[in-house]
C-alpha cells in the first residue's frame, strides 16, 4: 500500500489504481451492500454478507448508464492517482463513517449467518 495513505474513507471523486489493477477507478460512493452479481478474483461469489468500503466507476469513462458499481475495500488500493475534493463537511462525514464502519460491518456479517 502507498505510504502515508489516509485512513478510509477517501473523498468522492478520488481516482485510484487497485493492486494488480490496470484500469483507473473513481470513487463515487461509500459502504456498498451489493444486491446483484458479485465477482471476486474473476469468480462469481455470493453477495450475502458483503460490504465494500467504496463504490466506483471506471475513469475517465464514468458510469455510462450500465448501472454497475464496482465495489472494493480500502486495503485493495495500490495508489491514489488524484485526491477528490475535501471540505470540512466531507472530513466530518469521513470521521462519522470511520467511527461507525466496524459496527455496520459486524451487523452485516451477523445477518449473513442467520
Amino acid at each position: 500500500m502507498q505510504e502515508n495513505m489516509p485512513e478510509r474513507f477517501l473523498p468522492i471523486g478520488t481516482v485510484v489504481l487497485l493492486k494488480g489493477g490496470k484500469k483507473e477507478l473513481m470513487i463515487t460512493s461509500y459502504c456498498i451492500f451489493p444486491t446483484g452479481e458479485v465477482y471476486e478474483n474473476g469468480e462469481k461469489v455470493s453477495s450475502k454478507g458483503k460490504l465494500y468500503d467504496y463504490g466506483a466507476c471506471p475513469y475517465p469513462e464514468g458510469e455510462m448508464g450500465s448501472g454497475r458499481i464496482l465495489g472494493f475495500n480500502h486495503a485493495q488500493i495500490e495508489k491514489i492517482l488524484y485526491m477528490g475534493y475535501e471540505s470540512e463537511k466531507s472530513k466530518e462525514f469521513s470521521t462519522t463513517l470511520n467511527d461507525g464502519y466496524e459496527k455496520i460491518k459486524q451487523e452485516v456479517e451477523k445477518e449473513s449467518q442467520e
